[in-house]
């Protein structure tokens, strides 16, 4: 029988130094259904955004040959380079890697780019970089359309967007079926606790715009790398209430950090969540 949702691995769940090959038949063993890439600040991540034309061939039919496909990326390099920057050079160079990220995607096969969720990051947030933010995300949302390529806010760690009330701001005044939230549980439950509200009432303010969710765990004060079951996320909870909201897309967010047993991690993961969807109706 058909499987009524689709699982997928981030890529920085494995070691960095694996080949495209191998990191995808490692999660295809694990039982997963896709990967998503990863477009990070580093210029490692970034320099993707210029590969070849045979690469991304390469790429494709590593895909192919594998049967695991990239469908979803996380593009956090805007956080270093932020599209409501106050220094016009790192503005252009933000719009450029968002150009070239949806080229990427399109090649690729890729459906949703997730986006970071921030004006600026390494500076202070004003009125005019989140005028400017505004202004360069439309034309981005118009690039997006254009490829057929889905653009999806990340709920972030920050002020700026660390909900789905905030993120549904921009997807209201941008107004486009290409600009959409992908919710972050994990950021959400921290941004919970900080304001002493419920994450779920919040995941509902996305209804009908919600297109997948990153299933990552996170403690209070604690964004990063925090062990699945070692957290305060309660999964089972949130899949239930994304599940009536449509959301059929999850991607299991979490880290490689050293730790030589890390496919079982992956393993772990897939089994944990994968139970959970299948109870689903």
């Amino acid at each position: 029988m058909e499987k009524k949702y689709s699982l997928g691995l981030y890529e920085k769940s494995m070691p960095s130094e694996l080949p495209w090959e191998e990191k995808l038949s490692v999660a295809k063993a694990a039982g997963y259904d896709f990967v998503e890439i990863s477009i990070d600040e580093s210029d490692e991540k970034l320099n993707r955004l210029d590969m070849s034309e045979q690469e991304r061939r390469n790429l494709i039919w590593t895909m192919r040959e594998v049967g695991m496909p990239i469908r979803t990326m996380c593009l956090s390099g805007h956080r270093k380079y932020p599209l409501g920057s106050s220094d016009p050079a790192i503005c252009e160079r933000g719009m450029e890697i968002m150009d070239k990220a949806i080229r990427l995607a399109d090649d690729l096969g890729v459906r949703i780019i997730q986006l970071a969720g921030y004006d600026v990051y390494y500076e202070e947030s004003r009125a005019e970089t989140k005028k400017r933010f505004l202004e360069n995300l439309k034309k981005a949302v118009h690039h997006a359309g254009r490829a057929g390529v889905f653009l999806g806010f990340e709920t972030m760690e920050t002020e700026f967007m660390n909900t789905v009330e905030k993120a549904m701001k921009y997807v209201t005044l941008v107004n486009s079926s290409y600009l959409q939230v992908y919710p972050d549980i994990g950021n959400l439950t921290n941004a919970a606790c900080t304001y002493r509200n419920d994450a779920l009432e919040d995941l509902e303010l996305g209804r009908g715009h919600l297109l997948a969710m990153h299933l990552k765990e996170t403690a209070p004060g604690k964004f990063r790398e925090v062990p699945y079951g070692t957290g305060h996320v309660e999964f089972e909870e949130a899949i239930r209430r994304a599940w009536e909201l449509q959301i059929r897309k999850f991607v299991a967010e979490f880290w490689y950090t050293g730790n030589p047993d890390w496919r079982e991690d992956l393993a772990f993961a897939h089994q944990k969540f994968a139970g959970i969807m299948d109870r689903m109706e």
